[in-house]
Formats: structure tokens, C-alpha cells, sequence
């Protein structure tokens, strides 16, 4: 008889990192029970409905202008209520959000062994991104197996001490999940929009851009854009308050941008299959554009994912309005630039990283 396994999740990015391998647990015949918080509500939903996973437990935490000490608070208690109810063997949890964090801190004091699923992903730096270079340090600490997405993610585990048996390289569930969403025969009004122009997919949400970085940023693109005409940008914005403040103060009034309502990941991944680039600061991105050929212009000063960086897949712009309108109009205007990147391998998997921790699973 399989262990019962509880997937706890509360945000976008972690629902379509996990909800594929949810899916690959219960087709092994692995009793599964979804834990999620809520703590990106909508977005969250979004992801749900498109992968057809229903919560068997939904804490529904987030609150207006809720700060991460009382979600931290809730999600622990929440959390801990659940598996208290639950048979669970085995609690797994993705990344490095409040979500994780409260996921395995509540099995750690029930007893219960936890999954990290990208696990050993870091800048080495606690400010950036914050809070999740601490929430993914700390669930490193708690964590009894590891699913590292690249060697270089097991390289950082070994270095601070966890046990080699305890690190499996699996590639990112990520991939896994465009193999289900991007479709050949996808239909947009936004494509429809775009239709004869270089489609820019652009997001920013980091709460260490928030305020002066973020606008700056934003000035970028529409500099870049404006300069040739033969560009657009569509922008789904995250539901954060200042964020929104941020894109309709700089792009409110830009024609060559549409502003939107986050996108579930059906349409954003496809309008990522069908963009000429992508411009962000979000991680997720940083190894799903790739996986599509797309070239990423990364408005970080830091990322936890040097392996892109290094494959030629992401170019790290920096913060500052200047460092983002260089790489940007850099990609828009070198073909050769733009067809290395476009060429170069993604270095985060190839589809198979959720058969790869169930297969481990298995075993365990």
C-alpha cells in the first residue's frame, strides 16, 4: 500500500509546477490529498480549473493587503489542521513561497517527512529575491528528499551539507507542464491584435522591484518599443496593488501595450509559444521560455537560475531603466544576438522531471 501524499500549494507558480505531478501520482496509484491556501486566489483558481485538480482541502487565507506575517500565521496553523486530520506519509511542497514554508515548517512538527520539489535553487543573496531566498534556505533545512531541477541545484544542496542519497536531479516540472497546455491549434484576440508585429510577453511583480525599479523598468519597454513601430507587448498583470499602481502610471496609455487580467496558463503559455521574447523578473519564466525557444530579458540583478544565464538562454539585465532598454533593444535589433539565444538549450529539463520523482517515490 502506497503512502498517502499531501501536495500543499497556494500560488500560481506552484500549482503548475504541481499539478502535473499530482496528476502522475495518481495515475501510479498514489492516494493523494491537495492542501492548498489560497494565497494567490484568483490566479490560483485559474490554474485549478485548467488542470482539473480539485482541492480536497482549501484554507482560502489570502485577505486585502495581507502581510506575510499573518499569511505565514494562518498557512502554518491551516497546514498543521489539515495533516492532523490526514493520514499523510509524505507532504510535498514546491519552491520557495509562504506556502512552502508554512508547508513543510507544519509537517516538520507533526513528524512528517517532506518533498521538496525544486529544491537547491540560490542567489546567496537574503534581499533578492525576498522573502524566497530564506522560505527555500529554510525548506532545504526541513526536507527529506530533494528534487533538484539541474546538477548545479544539487551542487548548492551538497555544499550546504544535505546528504548526496537525498538529492535526485529531475529536471523542472515546469517543462512537464507546457506539454499539456501549448496547443497548435491556439486562437487569441491578443494574437489577433498583434498579428504583424514582434510580440513582447512581459511581466514584473518582484516585491524588491516595488516603487522607482519597477517604473523604471517599465519606461524600458515602452522606449524600446516605441522606438520600432513593428513591436507590441502584452502585459498580464499580477493582482499585487503597487504593481498595478506601476504598469498603468508607465503603460497605461501606450498603444503598442495591452494591459490584461493574469492569464490562466493555457492562454500564457501559449501566447509565450507565440511571442518573439519574453521580458520579466518572474522565475517560472526564466525556464519555460527557453523550453519554447524564446529568448528571456531578465529584469533582476540577481537570479537563482544561473544555469540559463550561462546556457545562453536569459540575458540578466540588471534593475535600472538603461540596463533593461540596452538588452531589450539589443534582441530587437541583433538577429544574431536573438537566434543564439533563441537556439540555445534549455537547461531545465525535457518534460519528464514528474516520472522522474515518482519513479523515486516508488522506491522510497
Amino acid at each position: 500500500m502506497k503512502k498517502r501524499v499531501m501536495a500543499v500549494f497556494g500560488t500560481r507558480p506552484e500549482a503548475v509546477k504541481l499539478c502535473p505531478l499530482v496528476g502522475e501520482l495518481r495515475r501510479r496509484g498514489f492516494p493523494v490529498t491537495v492542501c492548498v491556501t489560497g494565497q494567490h486566489r484568483q490566479m490560483l483558481d485559474q490554474v485549478l480549473r485548467a488542470f482539473g485538480v480539485t482541492p480536497d482541502v482549501d484554507l482560502d487565507l489570502m485577505r486585502p493587503e495581507q502581510n506575510l506575517a499573518a499569511l505565514t500565521a494562518g498557512a502554518l496553523a491551516g497546514v498543521s489542521d489539515a495533516l492532523a486530520r490526514s493520514s499523510a506519509g509524505l507532504v510535498v511542497v514546491q519552491g520557495d513561497t509562504t506556502t512552502a514554508l508554512a508547508g513543510a515548517l507544519a509537517a516538520f512538527y507533526a513528524h512528517i517527512p517532506v518533498a521538496h520539489v525544486e529544491a537547491g535553487l540560490r542567489t546567496w543573496d537574503m534581499d533578492r529575491p525576498w522573502p524566497e531566498e530564506f522560505d527555500r534556505r529554510a525548506v532545504s533545512l526541513i526536507a527529506r528528499l530533494h528534487f533538484a531541477p539541474t546538477e548545479a541545484a544539487r551542487q548548492n544542496l551538497l555544499r550546504e551539507g544535505v546528504a548526496p542519497e537525498r538529492v535526485f536531479v529531475t529536471g523542472n516540472t515546469a517543462i512537464d507542464a507546457l506539454q499539456t497546455t501549448v496547443r497548435q491549434d491556439y486562437r487569441h484576440p491578443l494574437l489577433d491584435w498583434a498579428a504583424g508585429r514582434r510580440l513582447i510577453l512581459l511581466t514584473a511583480h518582484r516585491r524588491e522591484s516595488l516603487g522607482a525599479p519597477m517604473e523604471g523598468m517599465l519606461r524600458a519597454v515602452r522606449r524600446a518599443l516605441e522606438e520600432r513601430p513593428d513591436t507590441a507587448a502584452v502585459y498580464p498583470v499580477h493582482r499585487n496593488g503597487p504593481v498595478r499602481a506601476a504598469a498603468e502610471k508607465v503603460l497605461g496609455d501606450c498603444a503598442q501595450v495591452r494591459l490584461t487580467e493574469p492569464l490562466d496558463p493555457v492562454d500564457f503559455h501559449n501566447l509565450m509559444a507565440r511571442c518573439h521574447l519574453a521580458v520579466t523578473d518572474s522565475g517560472g519564466i526564466q525556464e519555460e521560455a527557453p523550453a519554447l525557444d524564446k529568448p528571456v530579458v531578465v529584469m533582476r540583478d540577481v537570479t537563482e537560475r544561473p544555469e540559463g544565464v550561462a546556457a545562453g538562454t536569459l540575458l540578466l539585465a540588471g534593475t535600472s531603466e538603461e540596463g533593461v532598454y540596452r538588452a531589450v533593444s539589443r534582441l530587437l535589433d541583433d538577429p544574431a544576438a536573438y537566434g543564439a539565444m533563441a537556439r540555445a538549450e534549455n537547461p531545465y529539463g525535457d518534460g519528464f522531471a514528474c516520472r522522474r520523482i515518482a519513479d523515486v517515490l516508488e522506491k522510497v
